[in-house]
């Protein structure tokens, strides 16, 4: 028997998902509690991977993005305009907030590389402006099956980065196990938890997973679920590594994964410094590529556009454009990322509702439903989402 290594639409996801705010919630799990939230990620991933194939299952069956086969299930011509001028609207404004953090990640990470902090010309630094003209270049490309062969290619790198790096710190395997199985949830975790959540189980991945479904050729169903298992498995896989990682120097103060590679410096050599903040960069660059992907594809599916068209591009190239201004502004994305990724944990609700309405939605999903035993597991979910997000209301507010 043959085996075929093929790039699925579930790729996209896991370089969207494995991003700045991933990288730094990681790290901040690891140093603040060591081993004792990968029993979170865990469970992150598995919800992921779960989620992630419902939204697959209704773009496979409808040949239709998630957008589309959302606005296709409400009649009232007033409310469809409402639901639309939302979707735009959150997954726009929410990707562009995001690709700022994205951009200024992969320099964090790229500066770390070259060993400087500015390359300035007349004053002005042009790595953000390099940068962005490469994002820029990738996006107007318009060969999606290209792209998502690099950005599986970067994802490879950053993944064999990060094993290493978790690998040098020399893990204690009893801890680690006892962190991935014996859940435990302490006040001063909750909000830790609700971001790992809220990394992993992003709202634009879903409508990106789905709309790379529904312009697949016709893939076997099978196949995408398989696709989802790997992409979003490595996805998990990596950030248990950098909580590992992280969990090494369980009480130090860091930032992000810079400060990561500085503070293993002088307990496993400089291999480990140059490591993160190769991975921080690859992070930065997938999702900086991904962020404007995705709110394209809602905007092309509200507008009923080819994804050919030059209102997909511009979409993008917005979406682009506002994080190279909040860049170049100097905006330091840290705190804003770590905020945007619980906020993400408390929008999630009603992506799971939207997500929950539409797969048993008969007509739309042509006759097919998810058994009762899937159901089960998708309301179990929705109540963990619910009890997340007022979880979180409480301590925010």
């Amino acid at each position: 028997m043959k085996f075929k290594l093929s790039v699925g639409p579930a790729a996209l996801v896991t370089a969207a998902f494995i991003g700045p705010g991933t990288l730094t919630l990681c790290i901040m799990a690891g140093v603040q509690h060591g081993y004792s939230l990968l029993w979170a990620m865990l469970l992150s991933t598995f919800i992921t991977i779960f989620i992630q194939n419902t939204a697959a299952r209704i773009a496979w069956t409808t040949r239709k993005g998630l957008a589309k086969s959302s606005l296709d299930q409400v009649s009232s011509p007033v409310l469809k305009l409402c639901l639309a001028a939302l979707l735009i609207a959150a997954i726009f404004i929410g990707n562009a907030a995001y690709e700022a953090g994205n951009l200024s990640g992969a320099l964090l990470g790229l500066k770390g590389l070259l060993g400087t902090t500015t390359f300035t010309v007349y004053g002005v630094d042009v790595l953000p402006l390099l940068l962005g003209a490469v994002v820029a270049y990738l996006l107007l490309k318009g060969d999606l099956k290209w792209l998502k062969h690099l950005l599986v290619a970067i994802v490879v790198l950053m993944s064999i980065s990060f094993l290493i790096t978790a690998a040098l710190t020399q893990p204690k395997l009893w801890e680690v196990l006892q962190g991935l199985f014996v859940p435990r949830i302490n006040t001063d975790e909750l909000l830790t938890i609700i971001g790992l959540l809220g990394t992993t189980v992003v709202p634009y991945n879903l409508f990106l997973h789905a709309a790379m479904v529904a312009e697949s050729p016709n893939l076997p169903f099978k196949e995408l679920q398989r696709d989802t298992l790997i992409a979003v498995g490595l996805g998990g896989v990596i950030s248990l590594c950098i909580i590992i990682a992280a969990a090494s120097i369980q009480g130090n103060s860091l930032a992000n994964a810079a400060d990561l590679g500085e503070a293993l410096n002088p307990l496993y050599g400089s291999a480990a410094p140059v490591l993160m903040q190769f991975g921080f960069f690859a992070a930065g660059l997938t999702s900086a590529l991904t962020a404007p992907m995705a709110a394209a594809f809602v905007v092309a599916e509200c507008f009923q556009l080819s994804t050919k068209n030059w209102g997909y591009r511009i979409t993008a190239l917005l979406v682009l454009l506002v994080g190279i201004g909040f860049t170049l502004w100097g905006v330091v994305p840290l705190e804003i990322i770590r905020f945007a990724q619980i906020a993400n944990g408390l929008l999630l609700p009603v992506i799971g509702l939207l997500l929950l309405f539409t797969v048993n939605n008969s007509s739309l999903m042509k006759g097919t439903k998810p058994s009762a035993l899937q159901n089960s597991f998708f309301v179990f979910i929705e109540l963990f989402f619910i009890f997340l997000g007022v979880k979180s209301l409480g301590l925010l507010f």
